[in-house]
């Protein structure tokens, strides 16, 4: 295993986008992703997303099992399982998760909404008033 392969908390990355990759589009995964690059458009995970320190997010809507942000995001985050944001972390927008780690440091600017019942929540259903 590769030393880009895992995250500072132990968890494993299977793609990385490199600090020279720019990307824009609507990203979709199911296992694991690291964002070193830039990153424009809409994220939809199955897996864990990890947007390391010095990357740059600028997205309408993040979605993911779980969301690591050390680097800057412009754009609101939904995780079934939690959101951590890392000290050198820059959030511009509206995080919902049932578990939520801010470090000192972090700059957080936005809405936060905790999400009770974890196991009923699923930010990839469609809302009724998606559906016009």
């Amino acid at each position: 295993m590769t030393k880009a392969s895992i995250a500072r908390n132990g968890a494993e990355i299977t793609t990385v986008l490199g600090t020279g990759t720019m990307l824009s589009g609507t990203l979709r995964f199911e296992t694991s992703l690291m964002i070193r690059g830039r990153f424009e458009g809409d994220i939809e995970a199955k897996g864990d997303l990890y947007i390391d320190e010095g990357a740059q997010v600028s997205a309408g809507k993040v979605k993911a099992l779980s969301i690591i942000v050390a680097g800057s995001v412009r754009g609101d985050l939904e995780a079934v399982d939690k959101v951590e944001l890392r000290s050198a972390a820059q959030v511009h927008g509206n995080v919902r998760s049932a578990k939520l780690r801010i470090a000192d440091g972090v700059l957080f600017e936005g809405r936060c909404e905790m999400v009770k019942n974890s196991a009923a929540f699923d930010p990839f259903a469609v809302k009724t008033e998606d559906r016009v």
